[in-house]
Parts: structure tokens; C-alpha cells; sequence
């Protein structure tokens, strides 16, 4: 009966957990459509400012807002991982954390051995695996997914802009998980300043588009290039937390489906279980009879 009352409590725990990670698979769902609905919209308008922005703003040089665009040895470097603050998002975080130390490692050796390469995290948990791996975070931002908005976003922009504006950074570079579908995040990493000039193909102008500026070129830019580079930092975020959301549903799913297919396997073992102990029982009785009437 020992065995039988083992197996009885390893159903009731996996049964719980069982109702746990359901439970979490229906919030993810929930944060994901919404999420989703939300890059889905964005991503168009965005990539179209940034191909505007790009597209005028190196020819602005060194006036009004062409410091953006401003090319500068590569000697301090800046790297911001983005990750989630909470786990049970499958490797979703781990992908951060390997993408950023191969980055370092493969793109940024120089600088990280020189101590000119600085490492920020908007996000708990990419913070806590590059600490753990000896890797020094300057700063972790972990409230920035609880209240994620243009308008904190846009702070995060605006601080990053006036560092590179500063010199304290030559280069900024996002590394984050960008959205394809709930089963799919791709690990990108994105310069985010300077502004990469547009790649030109052969026997085409640099900039093939014609654009009409009213009332003129400099005061429009003035105020789109800044805009345009805080929506990045919008999109990348919101890019980020439907990964997320669509890697944990995804992970909650199989976690489910595994309890599921483990309760199935528990059952017919307590059933064995308990139809042995059954036939002991009977056999111990008729054993019991027989000596009697012996």
C-alpha cells in the first residue's frame, strides 16, 4: 500500500502542476494577441520613418540632427540586451545571453578587453545569467516591462541619444528576440546608433527617392529624426514581450501536454498497482481459509 499511496501523491502534484502551467498558457495567449496585434500595427509605420530617417538624415552632416548619423571609431560600445524580468519562457532568455556573449566575444573583443565595452539590460533575467557568467551589467531596467509604453520607451531613447550625442558611447546596439510568430523569434542585433547609412546598389543613386520638405528640410528633420529613433526603441521592446509571451505559451503548451501524457502513464501504474495489491489480498484470504479448514 506504501507504493500505491507514492504514486497517488505523484498524481495529485502533477495534476497541479498540470493546472498551473494551463493557467499560464491562457494568460500568455492573452498578453500575445494583444502584443501581437500591437508590433503587427506598428512594424509597417516604423520601418517606413526609419527608411525616411536613413535616407536623409547622413546628408544633414554635422548641422542640426546629422550628430545621430556621426561615424566615430568604434572604441566605446555600448551593448543593451533584452530579455524578460520572469522564466518558463523556454530559451528565450538563454538565446539573449548567448547572442550578447557571442557578440562580445566576436565583435567586440578589443573594446571588452580594454574595459571600453558597456553592458545594460532592460529585463531581469539576462541580467542574472551574464552576472552569474562574470560578465559586469552596469545597469538592469526590469520596470520598464511592467508599464510598457511610447512614453517610457521614449526615455530610454532620449538617454541613450544624449550619450552618443556626449561621446560617452561611439556605438549603441540592441540585442533582442524580433517577433515572427508565436513558434518563431529570430535573435536580431540592431545598431542603433549612428544611424547606418542605406546600403547602395550598384549603378543606383544613394537615395532614389524624391522628397517635396514643407517647410524645409532642416526643420522637419529636426524633429523626425528624434522621433523616429524613439519609435525604434518602442518597436524593439514591443518586438521583445510578444517573443516572450509566444515563447512561454509555447513552452506552457508542451508543459501541459507532458503533464497530460504523464498522468496517463500514472494512473495505469497505480491501476497495476492497485490490482496487485488486490490479488495479494485475495491470495493471502484464500491462503488464510485454507489453513483453517487444514
Amino acid at each position: 500500500m506504501a507504493n500505491l499511496k507514492e504514486v497517488r501523491t505523484r498524481i495529485e502534484s502533477v495534476e497541479s502542476t498540470k493546472q498551473i502551467t494551463s493557467a499560464m498558457k491562457m494568460v500568455a495567449a492573452s498578453k500575445l494577441r494583444k502584443a501581437q496585434n500591437s508590433i503587427i500595427a506598428l512594424r509597417p509605420y516604423a520601418d517606413k520613418m526609419n527608411e525616411i530617417m536613413v535616407d536623409l538624415s547622413a546628408s544633414l552632416g554635422e548641422s542640426a540632427e546629422g550628430k545621430y548619423a556621426a561615424v566615430r571609431p568604434a572604441d566605446k560600445i555600448l551593448l543593451i540586451a533584452v530579455s524578460s524580468n520572469r522564466g518558463l519562457c523556454g530559451a528565450f532568455n538563454a538565446n539573449v545571453v548567448r547572442s550578447t556573449m557571442a557578440c562580445i566575444e566576436n565583435q567586440y573583443k578589443e573594446q571588452f578587453d580594454k574595459g571600453n565595452l558597456t553592458l545594460v539590460c532592460l529585463g531581469k533575467k539576462a541580467s542574472e545569467q551574464l552576472r552569474s557568467r562574470k560578465y559586469d551589467v552596469e545597469e538592469t531596467n526590469e520596470a520598464i516591462f511592467d508599464n510598457l509604453s511610447y512614453e517610457n520607451a521614449a526615455v530610454i531613447a532620449d538617454d541613450l541619444m544624449q550619450k552618443f550625442v556626449d561621446g560617452k558611447y561611439d556605438r549603441i546596439v540592441f540585442i533582442y528576440n524580433r517577433f515572427k510568430n508565436a513558434g518563431t523569434q529570430i535573435m536580431t542585433t540592431e545598431q542603433f546608433l549612428p544611424i547606418e547609412p542605406k546600403e547602395q546598389a550598384e549603378g543606383t543613386a544613394l537615395n532614389d527617392n524624391d522628397y517635396i520638405f514643407e517647410p524645409d528640410k532642416k526643420q522637419i528633420l529636426e524633429e523626425l529624426v528624434p522621433k523616429t529613433l524613439k519609435l525604434q526603441v518602442y518597436k524593439i521592446l514591443i518586438d521583445s514581450f510578444a517573443s516572450e509571451q509566444g515563447a512561454r505559451m509555447i513552452t506552457m503548451n508542451q508543459a501541459t501536454d507532458n503533464a497530460t501524457e504523464l498522468l496517463k502513464e500514472l494512473r495505469v501504474s497505480y491501476n497495476k498497482a492497485r490490482q496487485s495489491a488486490i490479488t495479494n489480498e485475495i491470495v493471502e484470504i484464500v491462503s488464510g481459509a485454507n489453513a483453517l479448514e487444514g
